[in-house]
């Protein structure tokens, strides 16, 4: 079985996004000793707007938390862990592709 190139780039974005997700959310537990969410965005103003750019690329490793979490605690139906997985996956991709482009341009290659 082969393996084509552009299958193997997709699966480093995937796995990067994912990688760097989980990492910020954790370096953001660590600075802020809270927990990295959605509800940032309720306070509104300065602070809402700071916490963008944490939650644009966080929002894989949140949307699969809560996710596991409300399969365990309140029972959610596979089809819902099916669909919200699709869009974290969606999501890494992109946030990896930003971060490999940036890689890639600051290589200079």
């Amino acid at each position: 079985m082969v393996i084509s190139p552009s299958a193997v780039e997709s699966l480093q974005t995937l796995f990067l996004g994912l990688a760097l997700s989980g990492l910020l959310a954790t370096a953001f537990e660590l600075f802020t000793e809270r927990r990295a969410s959605f509800s940032l965005l309720e306070r509104g103003g300065v602070s809402a707007a700071a916490a963008l750019p944490v939650l644009a690329f966080t929002a894989p490793f949140i949307i699969l938390r809560n996710t596991v979490r409300g399969r365990r605690i309140e029972g959610r139906p596979i089809p819902f862990v099916m669909i919200a997985t699709m869009i974290a996956c969606g999501w890494s991709l992109l946030s990896g592709r930003v971060v490999l482009d940036l890689a890639h341009s600051i290589a200079g290659t």
